[in-house]
């Protein structure tokens, strides 16, 4: 009996401490805040085996909302060793099926540049206040609608290490200028992305030389918008949408982003 009962002690304890070690690793949290009277909806992703405050990333969302390509986005980033809040851009609920209603829903968002800045340095503040971030190293990415958002923060100056764009537009009305911009920037782009032509990357390359920005652009090609989104394809068929996802262009864009993140969080 007393070998049956020490057996017995000894499973319980290891199904405790499985237990306990499944607890301390990711963790994801739903996060609703406010800005005004509107109410938005953000996902923050972070594994809480490792003790010691770690850069912050947020993640901005294609055109379509906050959807579940944006959230696991933010727990690839928790798994690797960073706090991720996909923050959301377009307010609760507010979630596309069509291109005509996600056309919308941009169109909305982004009618006051300010508005857009006000929504992601809300989000700034409420990732630096996690308890597991280090609020003086923070990153941006973006998707599509995203990248041109990330983009945008950093020709404003937002005080960011580092902007990653996911075939997002390079072309907009404000224009970086020297000694604003803050933030490194990363671009990857689709070679055959007919939403992001090549006048849009020769311009953004002239744009960021000319105000003195390190900027790293990589144009894969033959690659189509949206590359990065294992979902495009089945849009693509059913809105014929010129888009598509590539697996190589998506794990050499996460790759090459992982070792920005490196090399701009060393201290």
């Amino acid at each position: 009996m007393r070998t049956l009962k020490a057996t017995a002690a000894v499973a319980t304890l290891s199904l405790t401490l499985a237990s306990t070690q499944v607890l301390a690793e990711m963790q994801t949290k739903t996060v609703e805040y406010k800005i005004g009277e509107t109410t938005f909806t953000g996902y923050m992703a972070w594994d809480d085996e490792f003790e010691e405050k770690r850069p912050g990333v947020l993640v901005v969302h294609e055109w379509w909302g906050h959807n579940e390509f944006a959230q696991d986005q933010a727990e690839r980033l928790a798994a690797s060793g960073y706090t991720a809040f996909a923050l959301d851009m377009y307010g609760s609920g507010k979630l596309a099926d069509h291109p005509d209603t996600a056309q919308k829903f941009m169109q909305e968002a982004t009618k006051d540049i300010e508005q857009v800045k006000a929504r992601f340095l809300k989000a700034m503040e409420i990732l630096q206040n996690h308890e597991s971030v280090d609020a003086s190293r923070i990153a941006a990415q973006g998707y599509c609608f995203g990248g041109a958002v990330v983009l945008n923060m950093a020709r404003m100056g937002v005080d960011l290490d580092g902007v990653v764009s996911y075939h997002g537009a390079l072309g907009s009305p404000i224009t970086a200028e020297a000694g604003t911009v803050k933030a490194r920037v990363q671009v990857y782009t689709g070679g055959a992305d007919k939403m992001v032509p090549s006048e849009q990357v020769a311009g953004l390359v002239k744009e960021m030389q000319d105000a003195e920005v390190d900027l790293t652009l990589v144009s894969f090609p033959g690659v189509l918008h949206s590359f990065t989104n294992p979902g495009a394809d089945k849009v693509a068929e059913e809105f014929g949408m010129p888009i598509g996802y590539d697996e190589e262009a998506a794990n050499r864009s996460w790759n090459g982003t992982m070792r920005f993140y490196e090399e701009i969080f060393a201290r």
